[in-house]
């Protein structure tokens, strides 16, 4: 069984990906002024406060990648850890490229409804509980779409394939990743 779980995230990591940014966690403190920024970036975005700048970077990957057919095209965003969170972070961005790009806003088809305790490895690989989201999604909407994901940064990239499999095992096709930062440090 888990030979099989790591097979489907697996197919889901090799889809193509795309993000605009290197990102340094804050405990790496030896980065250069352009990563000092990036960082900024990637905390101004998830406080809400950068969107419009990440909304057009995203938009113009899409339309890129994708062309004329973005207009056929879901875009959803990994939820966030709370709803609350998840509407200062996606509910705009969310809106502002897909009136960039036609795509359809996956946004309101995905919501945060709680949360429930779950026991997490930290890179020091100590256990540690904390709450994890209970995400509900409307099922019709994404069955048969194909639909790229959003999140603001990757590092190993489970919360996205795991996200990616949700939305696949709801009949949905994911075609791909976009994101803002990748993490760029050594991750065990």
């Amino acid at each position: 069984m888990a030979k099989m779980i790591d097979i489907e995230l697996q197919k889901q990591l090799d889809k193509p990906q795309t993000w605009f940014c290197k990102y340094f966690p804050a405990r790496i403190r030896n980065v250069g002024e352009r990563e000092i920024a990036d960082r900024k970036m990637v905390f101004d975005f998830k406080d809400g406060r950068a969107y419009e700048e990440v909304a057009q970077r995203t938009a113009a990957a899409m339309t890129e990648r994708y062309g004329t057919s973005c207009n056929s095209i879901v875009f959803s965003p990994v939820p966030a850890s709370t709803g609350e969170k998840n509407e200062i972070r996606y509910k705009a961005f969310c809106q502002r490229v897909c009136e960039l790009t036609g795509a359809i806003n996956g946004y309101d088809h995905v919501s945060v409804c709680g949360g429930r305790l779950a026991i997490h490895e930290n890179r020091k690989a100590e256990k540690e509980v904390r709450k994890a989201n209970v995400v509900e999604f409307d099922s019709a909407f994404f069955n048969g779409k194909m639909v790229v994901i959003f999140d603001d940064v990757i590092t190993k990239g489970l919360s996205y394939a795991i996200y990616a499999n949700q939305l696949e095992n709801l009949g949905a096709n994911v075609l791909g990743g976009v994101f803002l930062a990748r993490t760029h440090y050594k991750v065990k």
